[in-house]
């Protein structure tokens, strides 16, 4: 071979190399450009199973922390209408919430139906809710911590119902001084509302208050969460109506745990309790109603001057432990449109009374113990002034088991030792004296 064609050879092989080079480094881009194009396809479907997961997931706990309502349509209240789906969903969906973080001494105003999300920790804010009365709002406290001097941590003036969410752990809401009042209304809570309200969820709420825990002017409802409050005034009181299907609820006051009651109407007023765990510890009554208190199931573990207390108690179910100073349980004359009734069908009821004249079962009307399991500690276990009777059930007295009641008062001239059972009615009680019992709610 002469030089000439060593060079055109050269030539063509270094062409061929130059070539060879673009297509590698070509194809490296393509095999770069393939890659990166299928690692996000892979990212963007990895990102797609996740949200798929996360919905999956979300549907299966928001199923799994639903609580179910053990009511009954046949006590003396109809319960069977008392709590709707939504009251008893203990998880908020979060697809369009609005997040707030609280800041010192910044009100947050909410005006619209919606699902709104409180988080991190502030001195002196209120969350006020005045939207329209048709609106419901879920207000989910989700690591939030409120200390007020004195005004409520939530205000709710207007809307159709709000919940209280518990979504965390750790949710406080404080007032350490004197309530002020806003205008006529005299804000006197850590939760004050003027509308239906509901309080559920998976977390934890503690509330501290110099006056009312939680103050609700229409029902009030719970249906799950942990609930600890610390108060000088009411735990927890509503006018028309308290509800409790569900929740972890441990009370410490100076006055009433429980108290359903409004000054100007005393035909409402009244409890029901069928589920969830209460340990109240109160000054005065653990549990108030002005007309009906209806325990169909739950756990209650109580200390206090008075344990129970309505025109009519009604017990068919549940564990009571109750420790009190003054009367166990009382069916006093609350209401002018109901006649007094105390009734035990089931559950298991403990009564420990204090020295002195004190009575574990009273009532200003009729006894009746139709089933359950009782177990009293008393210098009086029975006061009745109308008719009373042991139809069923187990009863012992300071350790025996007794057959008959043997009332501690005499009252008028309609009575006979050991109770004459009365004529009853379709809920069993002293025929005619029974009026229907609240039904259905908001």
């Amino acid at each position: 071979m002469n030089r000439k064609q060593m060079k055109y050879s050269t030539a063509f092989l270094a062409s061929v190399l130059c070539l060879s080079l673009a297509g590698c480094s070509t194809a490296a881009a393509e095999n770069t450009e393939t890659e990166t194009a299928v690692q996000e396809t892979e990212t963007d479907t990895k990102t797609e199973t996740d949200t798929k997961t996360d919905t999956k997931t979300e549907t299966v706990t928001y199923e799994a922390v639903t609580t179910t309502a053990n009511t009954t349509s046949d006590g003396a209240i109809d319960a069977s209408d008392l709590f709707t789906e939504r009251d008893l969903q203990q998880t908020a969906d979060l697809t369009d919430a609005v997040y707030y973080t609280v800041s010192d001494g910044q009100d947050i105003s909410i005006t619209e139906e919606g699902v709104y999300v409180l988080q991190g920790s502030a001195k002196d804010v209120t969350v006020t809710v005045e939207a329209d009365d048709t609106a419901k709002v879920q207000i989910v406290l989700d690591g939030v911590s409120i200390t007020n001097t004195d005004f409520p941590c939530i205000y709710v003036k207007s809307a159709d119902k709000v919940f209280v969410t518990s979504a965390s752990s750790d949710n406080t809401l404080a007032v350490t001084g004197t309530f002020t009042a806003d205008g006529d209304t005299n804000t006197d809570a850590a939760i004050f509302s003027r509308s239906d309200l509901v309080l559920n969820g998976t977390g934890t709420l503690n509330i501290s208050s110099t006056d009312n825990g939680i103050s609700c002017k229409d029902d009030l409802k719970i249906t799950g969460g942990t609930l600890n409050i610390t108060c000088t005034s009411d735990a927890v009181e509503a006018n028309d109506s308290i509800r409790i299907a569900d929740g972890n609820i441990t009370i410490n006051t100076q006055n009433d745990g429980l108290k359903a009651e409004y000054d100007e109407d005393d035909s409402v007023g009244y409890i029901y309790i069928c589920g969830g765990t209460l340990n109240i510890d109160a000054g005065d009554d653990a549990v108030h109603a002005t007309t009906i208190l209806q325990i169909d199931d739950g756990t209650l573990k109580i200390s206090a001057a008075e344990g129970l207390e309505a025109t009519i108690v009604q017990i068919n179910g549940g564990d009571i432990d109750i420790s009190a100073s003054d009367d166990g349980i009382n069916a006093a004359n609350k209401s002018s449109a109901y006649s007094a009734s105390l009734e035990i069908n089931g559950g298991n009821l403990t009564v420990a009374m204090g020295a002195g004249d004190t009575d574990a079962l009273d009532s200003n009307g009729s006894l009746f113990i139709n089933g359950g399991t009782i177990n009293i500690s008393a210098q009086f276990a029975f006061d009745y002034d109308g008719q009373g009777a042991l139809n069923g059930g187990t009863v012992i007295v300071n350790g025996s088991q007794i057959t008959q009641l043997s009332n501690s008062m005499m009252m008028g001239g309609g009575m006979m030792e050991g109770g004459m059972p009365g004529q009853m009615n379709g809920n069993g009680f002293p025929g005619g004296g029974m009026m229907g019992g609240p039904h259905g709610g908001h």
